[in-house]
C-alpha cells in the first residue's frame, strides 16, 4: 500500500491518531484496540487480482540512516508559520509540526490537547502570532518554542513534543520513537 490512511481509535480518557503504510494491523489505545486488514484487489491499478503489493517498509527513501531522519532546509521552516511532517515507526506515522522561534526549531505533534482529532497546521501552515501558535478551531493558544498553553479550552496542558535537532543548516528528527521521518 503506497497511500497512507489515517487511523483514530478514541477511548473516553485518550484519543490516538496515526498514519499506516499497511494493509493490515492494528492500533491501540487505553483498553481498546482497533483491528484492520484492507484488501488491495488491484496492482498498480492494472487488474482485478487478490495480489498486493508488498509495503515498503521505508517511505521515506534515503542514501543513509542520518538522510531518513532529514525533514527540512532551517530556510524551509518560517519565522511566523508551521511546516508539516510525518514521523515513521516501521509502518505508522505521526503527524507533526515544525516551527521556528528565532535561530532554534521546535517539533509538535500536530494535535491540539483540547480535541485531539482537530489539527493545529491542517495543510497551509498554523496560525501564529509573535509568540503563539494558535489552534484555527477554539483559538487555544501555545506559547512558541514552549508549547504551553496559556489561552483556550487546554489552559494549562502543552503540546506533545517530538526531538528533532538542527545540523548543517537542516532539521533532522532525532526522537527515539521514530525510524525516520519526512516532510509531508
Amino acid at each position: 500500500m503506497d497511500d497512507s490512511i489515517r487511523v483514530t481509535v478514541e477511548t473516553d480518557d485518550e484519543e490516538e491518531t496515526v498514519r499506516v503504510y499497511d494493509a493490515e494491523g492494528s492500533v491501540e489505545v487505553d483498553d481498546a484496540t482497533f483491528r484492520f486488514s484492507v484488501d488491495d484487489a488491484t496492482v498498480d491499478g492494472a487488474n482485478e487480482t487478490n495480489e498486493t503489493k508488498e509495503p515498503d517498509p521505508s517511505p521515506a527513501k534515503a542514501d543513509s540512516p542520518s538522510d531518513s531522519h532529514r525533514l527540512v532546509a532551517v530556510d524551509d521552516v518560517p519565522a511566523r508559520g508551521t511546516v508539516r511532517f510525518e514521523a515513521l515507526n516501521g509502518e505508522r506515522g505521526t503527524e507533526g509540526i515544525l516551527e521556528r522561534s528565532g535561530d532554534e526549531v521546535y517539533a509538535w505533534r500536530n494535535s491540539c490537547p483540547h480535541k485531539p482529532h482537530v489539527r493545529l497546521d491542517p495543510g497551509f501552515g498554523a496560525r501564529t502570532t509573535n509568540d503563539h501558535i494558535v489552534c484555527h478551531e477554539h483559538g487555544a493558544r501555545f506559547v512558541r518554542g514552549d508549547g504551553f498553553c496559556t489561552r483556550g479550552p487546554c489552559r494549562g496542558q502543552s503540546l506533545d513534543l517530538i526531538e528533532v535537532e538542527c545540523r548543517d543548516g537542516d532539521v533532522y528528527l532525532s526522537d527515539d520513537r521514530f525510524d525516520s521521518g519526512r516532510r509531508l
